[in-house]
């Protein structure tokens, strides 16, 4: 019986990785396209990934059916009595919340610097300072990387409006 319940289980998460695959193979072909776009397109990563996704499930379902199955963990290095820490889990909720808040008003490198601040400061991360600096400096190497160099149309926001190198 235990074997049985496990193979199913295996099944049933292989075939999330199917499904996965299916749908993004579905919605890469919605993405728009200029109509001046030659070589790999905006759906190109999509299209890779998807279908990755869903030679892998198959594979894995293919394998679970077969009782190829994952071999048992003896134990992992956590206290299953513990319980969950929900004023954690709240900051980090809230700072998420704050950074879809603030992505139009205030730009994405404020609202990502926002949500890797308070992310940092609600796991504990010590020093503050260090947070901070981190913080803001990936948040400007991301817009940097998405909009100045993959033209992605991410949001400069009032503070950076005259920085013309952080989108294409």
């Amino acid at each position: 019986m235990q074997t049985a319940q496990k193979n199913l289980g295996e099944v049933l998460f292989a075939l999330v990785f199917v499904v996965l695959g299916v749908a993004g193979v579905i919605f890469a072909g919605t993405i728009a396209v200029p109509d001046l776009e030659f070589g790999m397109g905006p759906r190109a990563f999509p299209y890779i990934v998807s279908t990755l996704l869903l030679v892998l499930g198959a594979g894995l379902v293919y394998q679970a059916l077969r009782g190829r199955l994952g071999a048992a963990e003896d134990g992992e290095d956590i206290d299953a009595d513990a319980s969950t820490d929900w004023l954690t889990i709240g900051k980090l909720a809230f700072f998420v919340i704050i950074h879809i808040v603030l992505i139009e008003p205030a730009g994405w490198p404020v609202a990502a610097a926002a949500l890797f601040i308070g992310a940092a400061w609600s796991l504990g991360a010590k020093p503050f300072w260090r947070s901070v600096i981190i913080g803001v400096l990936l948040a400007l190497v991301l817009q940097y990387l998405f909009g100045g160099l993959l033209g992605v149309s991410l949001p400069r926001g009032p503070l950076l409006e005259g920085v013309e190198f952080l989108n294409g």
